[in-house]
């Protein structure tokens, strides 16, 4: 096994190092733990907050309150229904849901604060 690290998967540098659990590039300033690369590259699974797989165009409801920053704000209830959801690998931090949520209209959510209805 060699102890090369692999390179930035944001800049493709080779000059990453460790730090803790992390890997960080000097030159852009992006951390990632080792191994996140090789799953997102794998297809990984994206799984609702009770284990369930997600797919595109699944019906979810909401588990957790969600309060919504914005010009309306306001509050996603628990049991709210969000039907055609689209899987994002691209989200704002680690929102991987994009969906329309009715009477708040288009956003991201978390996989964790989700369940498949079944």
């Amino acid at each position: 096994m060699s102890d090369a690290l692999p390179p930035c998967p944001a800049c493709a540098s080779e000059f990453a190092y460790e730090s803790g659990a992390l890997l960080i590039c000097p030159m852009c300033a992006h951390e990632w733990a080792p191994g996140e690369d090789e799953a997102a590259e794998s297809g990984g699974v994206v799984t609702d907050s009770v284990g369930n797989p997600l797919a595109d165009g699944d019906t979810v409801t909401i588990v957790k309150s969600l309060k919504v920053k914005g010009a309306g704000g306001g509050v996603v209830k628990i049991g709210t229904k969000v039907r055609g959801i689209r899987l994002i690998t691209d989200g704002v931090g680690d929102h991987d849901i994009d969906a329309k949520v009715p009477g708040f209209g288009q956003m991201q959510l978390k996989s964790s604060v989700v369940k498949k209805v079944l």
